[in-house]
């Protein structure tokens, strides 16, 4: 019985659900341990994919019921510029990025955005399982009424209900390298007009594990004139959430932040700074840059 084969979509699965890559890991491992636990009285006649995903949708439904929604980066209104940014919010809280294994299919990419991510958790546990199962993975109606041990009719019912409270999420252009190129130059350089030049005049900016958040090139523009705290530092280019982003270190080499940047129309549209080095590991990034290694030995 090979189930590593099944890992990647599994955890993708788990992420969509969860809305955490430290939970959907733990998530995979439960599901695997209670799959050779139950080993003996799986009917080689099933498929072994939907009895994994029969399994892994049981382990997230029960991690759910105990957990609070998570939630995206732009919570509430925007903030005014100013330097309070108040308290943070536990990680908990929060909708975290995610590494996309390559070996996940192509066409389900676009489903673990983070937007989209942040989207499902709108829905009841329930709902938001017969939604993925159903749109993104592509099961039948009568598999997903087996893998949440109910009725076709009860499946048809929840993901019309689903599908109609669902959030919009608008679609994302391809990212634009020559933007991103450019955005990291002038980060380098710590040329504060050449970053505004680049923001759409809406654009966002936010700081998750904090609330704080801000619209408008005006606004994000007077926070970045009165600011030098991020001189020396560097970025590494990394994928988030199956996006071009950066892994950002500070002055001293060590890890600062992960920043997903969007880009639109010839501009950034968004760029989120994730203040949680924390995430690090999840991305196989060291938590010191080999530059700063090799400057120090």
């Amino acid at each position: 019985m090979d189930l590593d084969e099944h890992r990647p979509a599994l955890g993708a699965y788990c992420y969509r659900m969860l809305g955490s890559p430290f939970d959907a890991e733990d998530a995979v491992q439960e599901t695997f341990l209670r799959a050779w636990r139950s080993r003996e009285g799986y009917d080689p006649a099933r498929s072994l994919r939907t009895w994994l995903y029969a399994i892994a949708t049981n382990v997230c439904l029960d991690a759910l019921r105990a957990a609070k929604r998570r939630a995206g980066p732009l919570r509430g209104d925007p903030s005014t510029p100013g330097p309070d940014i108040g308290a943070p919010l536990p990680e908990t809280a929060w909708v975290l990025p995610a590494p996309v294994d390559p070996a996940v299919a192509a066409e389900e990419r676009a489903s673990v955005r983070l937007a989209f991510v942040v989207a499902l958790q709108a829905l009841p546990p329930r709902q938001r399982a017969a939604l993925v199962l159903r749109d993104v993975l592509a099961f039948s109606a009568a598999e997903v009424a087996e893998l949440l041990s109910t009725t076709v009719a009860s499946v048809t019912s929840a993901l019309q209900r689903a599908r109609a409270a669902l959030p919009a999420v608008p679609d994302a252009e391809e990212p634009d390298q020559a933007v991103l190129d450019a955005y990291c130059a002038a980060f380098h350089a710590h040329d504060v007009e050449a970053i505004v030049a680049l923001l759409h005049e809406d654009a966002t900016t936010s700081m998750p594990p904090f609330t704080w958040w801000l619209r408008g090139r005006a606004d994000i523009a007077a926070v970045l004139a009165h600011g030098d705290h991020c001189v020396g530092h560097r970025l590494v280019p990394v994928r988030v959430n199956g996006a071009p982003a950066f892994a950002q270190y500070d002055a001293d080499g060590s890890a600062f932040a992960l920043v997903q940047v969007e880009t639109a129309g010839g501009g950034v549209v968004a760029e989120t700074t994730w203040l949680m080095p924390s995430l690090f590991p999840a991305f196989d990034l060291p938590m010191s840059s080999p530059a700063a290694a090799r400057s120090s030995g």
